[in-house]
């Protein structure tokens, strides 16, 4: 589906003596931009009557407005440049909306100009040639969480920007741990001892709910334990499994032990996602849940929890030694390398990274912006206080594997776990499973 802005569609339009514009030139009329046009962001110029035409194709995430709202706001803003939306399915319809960017930018004709794209497509995307790097356009990247920066980073180049997240984090049931006078915990250790306490109390059926499902949600969830052990699933340089090393190997059998030996999980949990783990915590069954930010407001509706004011969130835990880690999520940016229009594009996307787009995107579509200092924004405070305290949680940001192979080692990811827990082997499956990884990214 194609949003349809508002005003008149002009068809592409070269930007007059291209050849002669220089790089220079180039930031000095962004720059302009950026003070007049990123500063009033409803403020409508007179439209010029030949302007560049870019596309901007994205999942369609949908709030007090959509994207497409967006980019009237821009074409508004200034007389230069036209940006058409591409809407594509839902993100819960991924899977859809990888392949219709895949076969759009196959074709290499330029369109879509500028796309958001899940942060685990974003190797793969670069690796095939179809993202232009962006570290001449966007060489100072501290204002944004070091794990986004990281997941938009391929082969040591920069060839996504960060424009908004989500992560894993600990819900836990601040009643309960009232009742113990116990503190959040900090490391898994101690939320399995809670966790077990409050069985044996009575007062929650299970002490730790979350997604053991043959799916990507596993692969999220071991990512997290894993990395707060210290270990990771592939070397820095992406082409060796270290999955079967001491620290990962003990960081899944922490998770097979919930299960089989302090049994604070549920067996059910190895057929779970994220919405069976949700149902029974905000049905007041659990103390402990991995889960993401969607969780909060429902466990405060009324209509929909039993623990309306008993929640609350935390960073998840950590092994000793190690620190937490929240498995990244979201959508970010990217330039289409074939496009025709590169000057536009990087315009484009450098108004749509903005902090205050961001803000506006935090704001009426309830997704956590990736420029840090926007958790400090006061209208985020009064208006979203649940994401305004999240910024510890995405402080512990860690991106998946990346490679361009990443499809591949997530399958293989998500069954060879899946057997350890099965098998309670975890060591052996371990050593087959980074044997399986080895071949993939050879």
């Amino acid at each position: 589906m194609t949003h349809t802005a508002k005003g008149p569609v002009h068809g592409p339009v070269k930007l007059a003596d291209r050849s002669m514009t220089s790089r220079r030139q180039f930031l000095q009329t962004s720059a302009a931009f950026g003070a007049a046009g990123m500063a009033g962001l409803g403020v409508t110029r007179a439209r010029a009557q030949s302007r560049v035409e870019i596309s901007f194709a994205s999942a369609a995430f949908f709030g007090k407005e959509s994207f497409g709202d967006l980019c009237d706001t821009f074409n508004e803003s200034q007389d230069r440049i036209f940006v058409r939306f591409i809407e594509l399915p839902p993100p819960s319809s991924s899977t859809e909306v990888f392949q219709g960017l895949v076969q759009q930018l196959a074709r290499a004709d330029g369109t879509p100009d500028v796309f958001s794209q899940d942060v685990i497509w974003i190797a793969g995307f670069a690796e095939a040639g179809w993202a232009l790097p962006l570290g001449e356009y966007f060489p100072d990247t501290k204002d944004y969480f070091s794990g986004t920066v990281a997941a938009c980073t391929y082969n040591n180049q920069l060839t996504a920007l960060p424009w908004f997240m989500d992560s894993g984090m600990l819900y836990y049931r601040r009643d309960i741990l009232e009742k113990m006078g116990a503190e959040v915990p900090t490391t898994w250790d101690q939320m399995a001892t809670l966790a077990a306490a409050a069985q044996g109390a009575g007062d929650a059926e299970f002490g730790y709910l979350w997604q053991g499902k043959q799916a990507e949600v596993l692969v999220c969830d071991a990512v997290e334990i894993i990395t707060s052990n210290n270990g990771a699933i592939l070397a820095a340089d992406g082409k060796s499994a270290l999955v079967n090393q001491p620290e990962a190997v003990a960081a899944i059998q922490f998770l097979y032990d919930t299960i089989a030996t302090t049994k604070i999980s549920p067996q059910n949990v190895l057929s779970w996602d994220e919405e069976p783990s949700r149902m029974p915590f905000t049905a007041g069954r659990g103390t402990f849940m991995r889960n993401w930010s969607y969780v909060y407001p429902i466990a405060q509706d009324p209509a929909a929890s039993d623990v309306v004011d008993k929640v609350g969130v935390a960073p998840l835990p950590a092994f000793d030694g190690g620190k937490s880690a929240a498995c990244l999520g979201g959508y970010q940016l990217g330039i289409n390398a074939n496009s025709k229009y590169r000057e536009a594009a990087v315009e484009f996307l450098t108004w749509l990274s903005s902090a205050e787009v961001q803000q506006r995107i935090a704001l009426n579509f309830g997704l956590a912006p990736t420029r840090a200092n926007l958790f400090d924004d006061a209208t985020i405070k009064a208006e979203q206080p649940f994401m305004a305290s999240l910024q510890s949680v995405f402080t512990g940001a860690t991106a998946r594997p990346i490679t361009p192979k990443y499809s591949e080692v997530s399958l293989a990811l998500q069954s060879g776990i899946s057997k350890a827990f099965v098998s309670g082997n975890v060591q052996a499956e371990m050593d087959a499973l980074a044997t399986e990884i080895n071949r993939i990214v050879a």
